[in-house]
């Protein structure tokens, strides 16, 4: 099997950016009524990303720890470090825990088709999880919604596709303007039902 390069992929990229214009337009951010909007984070831990799987993310996981060093950023594992089996809800709110205390300023939790661990992470306050699949759904989820924790399905995309999506994620920046509005909306949810618990 032939596999793509770094420089390969920031080709990629860097096309589909040119033919979307989104890196070049300039946003005018707007007030926003919630902290969320900005990233929960100090500026020592902006690039900390807290990394945890399940079993079947294992492998994965491993692979992108090391790519996302390589990238600059700090890596928190918060395991799991063996094909044991384990329940994924558990490594999720590890890593959604790491954002929510502020000691790293991403996340991403991996299983095998990434829902669960998505499905975990969203129910910690504060915590905005995407489970991503492309080069689109990554870029999206950073720039309109703010996603704070990417979530990847081990058995459904390939090392370079992960790649892709991860380099992505982590480079595309929230705009701001229009959709700090409606990311501050989902705060809203989430903070009236947590008076209801």
């Amino acid at each position: 099997m032939d596999y793509i390069t770094e420089n390969e992929i920031s080709a990629i990229v860097k096309r589909v950016l040119d033919k979307t214009g989104s890196t070049s337009r300039s946003v005018n951010p707007t007030p926003a009524d919630s902290s969320q909007t900005n990233q929960p984070c100090d500026t020592a831990s902006q690039k900390t990303v807290a990394v945890g799987c399940d079993h079947g993310g294992l492998e994965l996981k491993n692979i992108l720890v090391e790519y996302i060093t390589e990238l600059g950023h700090k890596v928190i594992d918060c395991g799991t470090n063996s094909k044991e089996s384990v329940d994924y809800p558990d490594f999720a709110l590890a890593v959604a825990e790491k954002i929510r205390n502020k000691e790293a300023c991403r996340g991403i939790v991996i299983d095998g088709a990434g829902i669960g661990s998505c499905m975990a992470a969203n129910k910690v306050p504060g915590i905005r999880a995407a489970m991503c699949y492309d080069y689109a759904t990554a870029h999206n989820s950073r720039e309109h919604n703010n996603a704070n924790v990417l979530s990847l399905g081990a058995g459904l995309l390939g090392i370079n596709q992960a790649k892709l999506v991860v380099k992505t994620w982590l480079d595309v920046p929230f705009a701001r303007g229009r959709h700090a509005k409606r990311v501050d909306k989902i705060t809203q949810i989430e903070k009236r039902f947590s008076k209801e618990g």
